[in-house]
């Protein structure tokens, strides 16, 4: 996904409004409840149920002012923001909370906020809000009722298996019952094909029931969500030879349409059993999640890959060189990880602001990307700090060093060049910034599982501080007796 930056007067109105719902919620002020958008969906506390639906989640709003009636304080310990689209802005925050009863466990701990906004017309509304607060807090404060909520879905799904096992002894009334609902009801053999599927689907996948009754389950799916549904079957397939019964199953996987596109289903699939145990068939419905998907995927982006770069961040850096690790160990070839720190890049952001200083860390990111292949890695380690990872070099040590040594020239060289930064500014045309910087890289060639990750990582940082004594614009490898 393509880096936005947040221009300066959008940053100030998106902040702007931020604080606006601070001050509104730690003042227990309705108005607050105006900020939502229509198309509203929202994490309450540290469950897992998403809301989505607007009224529900004012009412729960509202439901968390007459807990605690009296004024809160919001400490805020760090907040950013980052454009997702032209529309879209999410703000994420951390702070404390301080109850208006004293030494109240809740300030104690860190809350995290994420808010999306999104352009709707001419006004900013808010369309996701995400607030995570220790669990066993929400339990004990309960100051968002998740677990009514997750008591109230028990029910719900309660209440689906008892009109499943209702509508399969009456067809007729099964089948007015499913005509309007939005979720898919369908019904398969013992052999998964299908026997009956409401008109739901059609409008979601657009095939007409005539075209889908008769198929077998897996043409439901797409390549990737029939392997997903493959691995359902054989567990159901499983349990019969085991005369196990698993209730309800269910798994999420991705379905095919008509017209060519994909959307997201979860599945809830129960087998039919005869009185005598044997499964004749399955039923269940599907309920479409895509929106669900896209908003999960945003947050593992947001988890793993740096906000600026689009890069991965130090966690899943520390991940895939452990996968680097084992793989070296199973192939006999070497691996190489360098650690490149820009020489200038302080006064950049000191002349010119840190606006500029993102442009150039974007640029230098890009560059870096440029110059190794699709399977290597290129992460941003923390500031003007960044970590390249080479896998699958060669069994030979000196063979890998030289090979190693190639790409961090390519670097090098490529990093020295001038970079000429484009700013954009609202209501006026973009002006230009030259700016000229090199970078010093530590290089360490690993090999099988004999030393750690975080030894790696060392390493490679020592050695570029050689790079840096040595005059910076260099490259240094490390080496364990101390020499180059």
């Amino acid at each position: 996904m393509t880096s936005i930056l947040l221009h300066p007067d959008r940053h100030r109105k998106i902040r702007a409004l931020f604080d606006e719902y601070i001050e509104l919620y730690a003042g227990r002020d309705d108005r607050l409840t105006t900020l939502f958008s229509e198309n509203f969906s929202g994490y309450a506390g540290g469950g897992n149920e998403l809301v989505t639906d607007r009224d529900e989640w004012v009412r729960i709003t509202r439901q968390d002012f007459s807990e605690v009636p009296g004024r809160i304080r919001i400490e805020m310990r760090d907040i950013a923001l980052q454009d997702l689209s032209e529309e879209v802005v999410v703000v994420t925050a951390f702070f404390n909370i301080h109850l208006p009863q004293p030494e109240h466990v809740l300030s104690r701990e860190v809350a995290r906020l994420v808010l999306i906004f999104r352009l709707e017309g001419e006004d900013w509304k808010i369309v996701h809000s995400g607030i995570s607060i220790p669990y066993q807090l929400v339990q004990e404060g309960e100051v968002y009722p998740l677990q009514r909520l997750q008591e109230r879905n028990q029910v719900l799904e309660a209440l689906v298996a008892e009109r499943t096992r209702e509508l399969n002894e009456r067809e007729a009334f099964y089948r007015l019952l499913t005509e309007d609902t939005l979720d898919v009801i369908w019904r398969t053999d013992a052999n998964f094909f299908i026997t009956y599927i409401s008109p739901s689907d059609e409008r979601l996948r657009g095939f007409k029931a005539e075209e889908v009754i008769g198929r077998h389950a897996t043409e439901l799916f797409d390549a990737d969500g029939v392997i997903i549904a493959k691995e359902a079957m054989n567990k159901g397939r499983a349990a019969q030879h085991d005369r196990t019964n698993l209730g309800f199953m269910s798994f999420e996987a991705s379905h095919r349409c008509k017209d060519g596109r994909a959307i997201w289903g979860e599945v809830f699939s129960k087998a039919v059993r005869d009185e005598h145990g044997t499964i004749t068939g399955y039923h269940g419905i599907t309920r479409e999640i895509t929106k669900r998907k896209q908003m999960q995927d945003q947050v593992k982006e947001l988890a793993f890959y740096d906000t600026l770069t689009r890069l991965p961040n130090r966690r899943l850096l520390n991940d895939r060189l452990c996968q680097a690790l084992a793989a070296s160990k199973r192939s006999g070839q070497h691996g190489a990880l360098m650690f490149v720190d820009l020489d200038n890049f302080k006064p950049l952001n000191d002349k010119h602001g840190h606006f500029v200083g993102d442009l150039l860390l974007i640029e230098v990111a890009q560059r870096l990307k440029s110059c190794v292949r699709e399977m290597d890695t290129v992460a941003r380690f923390g500031g003007d700090e960044f970590v390249v990872m080479l896998g699958e070099l060669d069994v030979d040590h000196a063979a890998s060093i030289a090979l190693a040594e190639v790409v961090a020239e390519k670097i090098r060289t490529r990093l020295s060049g001038a970079y000429c930064l484009q700013v954009e500014h609202e209501g006026r045309a973009a002006s230009s910034v030259e700016h000229h910087c090199s970078a010093s890289i530590g290089v360490v060639v690993f090999l099988d599982h004999e030393v750690s990750p975080d030894d790696i990582l060392i390493w490679a940082d020592k050695a570029m501080y050689q790079a840096k004594a040595a005059g910076r614009n260099a490259i240094r490898f490390y080496a364990a007796d101390g020499g180059e």
